[in-house]
């Protein structure tokens, strides 16, 4: 039975959100050409709120333990572990205080409306991961802003997503980098839990009642001699946050 009204809740949830979309490409253009960056990222604000209301639709819950209270003192390297699509729209508006921008493939700058625009012109990076020298170069370019507006750089340090929720060993090049480019920023872990649920049944039906989970952990200092133990002691972290939320769920 619950999966037979999946289908049509599905169905009017993609309605919504490719409405969502839309919409938001339009308000995005119009607010950066005509009133400038803080005007577009309140609209990004936004179109990640009304997407969260969206899921509602679907009975997704989210659970959020611990979440910091952040200022734009410092810039800040946020790390997580990557699960689903979803991962993203609780995290842009529950530390929208702190600015987050994203590394992304550089194939999501194009063909998704209000999603490329945002990486593309919101602050974002876009890299090939078929050039790993190249993907460098743009990562310390893009480090060189994060750090001059101290904003926060989310980055699934796994480079994929966990299809069935076991998280996976860390890429070290983007985080290391982002280590020795912003030696001052702050490093945030977050365990993300049961989002992979999601996309279960490859997003048609999209799956009822799902509750994801965030753990914040505290702020961590990025150790500038050993920049590999920060990124071990991340990984360590967040694993570890990953096997609670699924041992409670």
């Amino acid at each position: 039975m619950k999966k037979a009204l999946s289908y049509p809740l599905t169905l009017l949830y993609y309605l919504c959100f490719g409405i969502t979309l839309s919409i938001f490409h339009g308000v995005q253009i119009i607010c950066l050409r005509i009133f400038g960056y803080q005007a577009h990222k309140k609209s990004v604000d936004l179109l990640n709120w009304v997407v969260l209301r969206c899921l509602n639709l679907l009975g997704t819950r989210f659970i959020l333990h611990d979440v910091p209270k952040l200022k734009r003192d410092f810039p800040i390297i946020i790390v997580a572990n990557h699960q689903s699509t979803y991962d993203i729209p609780p995290l842009i508006w529950n530390l929208r205080n702190c600015h987050p921008k994203f590394i992304s493939k550089k194939e999501l700058g194009k063909g998704i409306p209000s999603i490329s625009y945002n990486l593309k012109y919101g602050g974002s990076v876009l890299i090939d991961r078929k050039d790993k020298a190249g993907s460098l170069e743009s990562i310390k370019s893009f480090a060189q802003k994060v750090r001059e507006n101290n904003w926060s750089v989310v980055i699934f340090a796994e480079g994929t997503r966990s299809r069935d929720g076991n998280p996976k060993s860390f890429q070290k090049g983007g985080l290391i980098t982002l280590f020795n480019e912003i030696p001052n920023a702050r490093l945030l872990p977050i365990s993300i839990g049961n989002s992979w649920q999601l996309s279960r049944f490859k997003y048609f039906p999209m799956p009822l009642g799902v509750s994801i989970v965030f753990k914040f952990h505290p702020l961590q200092m990025i150790d500038s001699q050993q920049p590999k133990k920060s990124l071990e002691s991340l990984q360590k972290i967040i694993h570890q946050g990953v096997y609670e939320i699924q041992s409670k769920i």
